[in-house]
């Protein structure tokens, strides 16, 4: 039982980094002058130009026979996390890129009280505690670097919609995870997000065409680094663990953003930073213990 505890955390900690790569790869892709939600909607783009053919080839009969509950429930996580992608992108032309770190460490809690009145599942202890260590050492990290921006109540606004749309994604896919394997999940899933962007861009107008070549490598570099191996990894917990440990557990992104961006951009890492860092491991280890347990995971 070890070495299954072992796995989940090492496939969990993949993911992490994957999805920690998504600041670095959307910062190169803007300093080549591409508009945030052209970023935003070209990510879901490339990804699912990858996915959906394999999907449909090795899957497609399985995704054929969904049923209708199943393909609404589909339909609002790929919203969900279309609209994830839309706020948060957005928001950081307002506010902070800090501020907007500290409303999306609200997200676990949405989480938490979302799935004990909607999905039933029980808060226990170690879980509260968790998410109480997790969310406080990600606000140490967005405060270390808190800002204005320029409009913040608005860009503050948009940040808290994505929390909670990405909360509302973990959730339907726990739900929808319990009867789909993970293909046939993500590929409507991921497939709905995408037009949901493109729908969002052809409504604001945002250009989608005319950026430096380099540009488009690194939102492709977006779509199956972060998008294809982080996301996908989240959406393979959720069918092991609750939606609650996992929101938990994406709290070490910015952790890991920060460290990439020392390694890659140049950017200083704070001692807030690795204070924060600290909290949010030692959370996600003790939301650890109750979690693993509860699914047959001891040691």
């Amino acid at each position: 039982m070890k070495t299954n505890r072992m796995g989940f955390m090492l496939v969990l900690g993949v993911g992490i980094v994957a999805v920690s790569f998504s600041s670095v790869f959307i910062r190169l892709a803007q300093e080549k002058g591409m508009a945030t939600l052209a970023i935003a909607a070209w990510r879901l783009t490339f990804a699912c130009g990858v996915l959906l053919p394999y999907a449909w080839v090795t899957h497609g009969r399985e995704i054929r026979v969904l049923s209708r509950s199943q393909w609404k429930l589909l339909g609002l996580a790929g919203v969900f996390l279309g609209l994830h992608f839309a706020l948060w992108i957005v928001s950081l032309a307002y506010t902070s890129v800090a501020s907007s770190a500290v409303l999306v460490a609200m997200g676990p809690a949405f989480v938490g009280l979302g799935s004990w009145l909607f999905l039933k599942e029980r808060l226990v202890y170690k879980t509260i505690l968790g998410i109480l260590l997790a969310s406080g050492g990600s606000l140490i990290i967005g405060w270390g670097d808190l800002g204005h921006g320029q409009s913040p109540l608005l860009g503050d606004a948009l940040a808290l919609g994505g929390a909670v749309c990405m909360a509302g994604y973990l959730m339907v896919g726990s739900k929808v995870r319990v009867d789909c394997s993970l293909v046939t999940y993500i590929g409507p899933v991921y497939g709905v997000a995408m037009l949901t962007l493109l729908a969002i861009v052809l409504v604001t107008q945002q250009p989608m065409l005319g950026f430096q070549p380099a540009a488009y490598v690194w939102v492709l570099a977006l779509g199956l680094i972060p998008q294809l191996v982080g996301h996908t990894t989240y959406n393979w917990a959720l069918n092991h663990l609750s939606a609650t440990f996992v929101a938990i557990v994406t709290l070490a992104e910015p952790l890991g953003a920060g460290l990439l961006a020392y390694l890659f951009l140049g950017e200083t890492v704070t001692p807030c930073t690795g204070l924060g860092g600290v909290l949010v491991l030692v959370g996600i280890f003790v939301a650890s213990q109750s979690e693993l347990r509860r699914h047959g995971q001891s040691p």
